[in-house]
């Protein structure tokens, strides 16, 4: 041991300190040398692989010495979060729709600042055609008086949207898998290339699946009550006539129980029935558990006993947990590094 200790002491006596925690390499040297001496004319004839060193390397030297502010810095960050989950838990449950309509705002913008601010053409696009159409389709559903067809034409982009965003995300699960199991050497491509695109996918599928979902609960509460079937509080202000769908306010094409060539006719446990766009749009994309004529709860493992919808229902609970992350979370590491800057910490 005392000759491999002398040995590694020969071998670095002259050259410059590797810092803790890197496994030295040839190339370490040459980068700190660039980094301490300030040699940024040289940092233009390095290659991608050189740079990433490079600045790995610039960061562990930035931060040497600060064990105890970085133990600091992460009791912070850590009592933050626990705080801020306990308020956004309690503002949820004693004021929901305020709660709500912060949260779909958070969604809506936040992403897209961060995006403008990195030059993050692809999501800025996506995101602009997206809002452009979904601003058309609330205010149809704002209006007074409601179209007949408007509850039938904002269910279906809400509905077609969320499929999309389901599909997105089974796509890029399925990239994940594949590029784990090592199918993308058959391509000649590099696993990272296979794995970023894979995660792009899930994150458009969860992100727009999120917004969608909040901005569909606030068009099927107004369009609803617009219709005069449904009032978030007492009794409809409408007798529904039989044959009606509640939601939409127009006639069923066939009975309930019968084949329909564009859509069948669902039955509540209640008794009411309902389009199949209509009630899908109210329970799967609103977030609707009762029914929207008497508000008796709905049970969604009945009503869709089809194995292969189940997953879409499973889907809606995992999106709730996303909009903490999406909405909450860059707020909460704002403030955490307001209160670090504050404090002197890096």
């Amino acid at each position: 041991l005392t000759t491999i200790k002398m040995a590694g002491l020969d071998h670095h006596h002259g050259h410059q300190h590797i810092p803790r925690g890197h496994i030295p390499n040839p190339l370490d040297e040459k980068l700190l040398r660039i980094i301490r001496e300030n040699l940024t004319d040289q940092e233009l004839h390095l290659s991608e692989e050189e740079r990433w060193r490079l600045e790995h390397l610039r960061l562990h030297e930035k931060h040497k010495g600060h064990d105890e502010m970085h133990a600091e810095m992460v009791l912070i960050l850590m009592v933050v979060t626990i705080i801020a989950q306990i308020g956004l838990v309690a503002w949820k449950k004693n004021h929901y729709k305020s709660y709500q309509l912060v949260s779909m705002i958070g969604v809506w913008v936040i992403p897209f600042i961060l995006c403008l601010h990195n030059h993050w053409w692809r999501f800025i696009f996506i995101w602009l055609l997206f809002s452009s159409i979904t601003i058309i389709v609330v205010k149809k559903a704002l209006e007074r008086p409601l179209e007949q067809t408007t509850p039938r034409q904002v269910y279906k982009w809400f509905l077609l949207i969320y499929k999309i965003c389901c599909g997105l995300g089974v796509v890029g699960y399925v990239i994940i898998m594949i590029t784990m199991m090592g199918f993308n050497f058959l391509f000649g491509v590099k696993p990272n290339v296979w794995m970023d695109s894979g995660l792009l996918f899930i994150f458009y599928g969860l992100y727009y699946g999120v917004l969608g979902r909040d901005i569909a609960e606030v068009c099927a509460d107004k369009m609803a009550s617009h219709v005069g079937y449904y009032t978030p509080h007492g009794m409809p202000t409408r007798t529904l006539e039989p044959g009606v769908c509640a939601v939409c306010g127009n006639p069923q094409l066939v009975p309930e129980g019968e084949e329909g060539i564009i859509e069948n006719t669902y039955r509540l446990s209640c008794g009411h029935t309902f389009h199949e766009f209509c009630i899908r749009g109210w329970c799967i994309v609103g977030k609707k558990q009762t029914c929207p004529y008497c508000k008796e709860k709905v049970d969604l493992k009945k009503m869709f006993c089809n194995p292969w919808e189940k997953p879409h229902v499973f889907y809606g609970q995992l999106l709730d947990w996303i909009r903490l992350l999406v909405a909450w979370q860059p707020a909460i590491i704002f403030l955490v590094q307001g209160i670090n800057n504050y404090l002197g910490l890096q």
